[in-house]
């Protein structure tokens, strides 16, 4: 498995962060290594509920389909999955001062022989962190002064 974690803070108050973030269809808005996510389900976000998304590695476009696995007052929980790969984003928001500290945990497992390239797979990984916790924060950070 590969782990990647990364912390931000935000001048966003936790909840609305949380609501935000949790929206998982706002994810092209702040990652550019995701550029389309389609709500599947109905309704407000819950437990349960699905999506259809791209993400572009190494040149290409991946589809995945993720579900809503945990959603709490402080996190959220998905898992994508496709036919080369399993993700889960964890994303937990907590207050601090009038904002919020944001920590999100992307766990890849890579499937079939693909999973005995995974220590070389990390730094490919790993790159697409970066670009988007400064999408992140900058999104959130510009609801904040809305």
């Amino acid at each position: 498995m590969i782990t990647i974690e990364r912390s931000l803070r935000s001048s966003l108050e936790a909840t609305k962060a949380l609501a935000y973030l949790s929206a998982f269809e706002h994810t092209p808005e702040w990652d550019p290594g995701t550029p389309v996510v389609r709500k599947l389900s109905d309704g407000p976000v819950a437990v349960g509920h699905e999506y259809h998304a791209e993400a572009e590695f190494r040149g290409k476009r991946q589809t995945l389909i993720y579900k809503v696995l945990e959603l709490t007052a402080r996190h959220v929980k998905l898992r994508g999955e496709n036919t080369s790969v399993v993700s889960v984003d964890t994303i937990e928001v907590t207050p601090s001062g009038t904002g919020c500290e944001v920590k999100y945990t992307a766990e890849f497992t890579l499937k079939g022989w693909r999973k005995i390239a995974e220590p070389f797979a990390k730094p490919a990984f790993q790159s697409l962190a970066d670009p988007a916790m400064a999408g992140m924060k900058k999104a959130l950070d510009s609801q904040a002064s809305q």
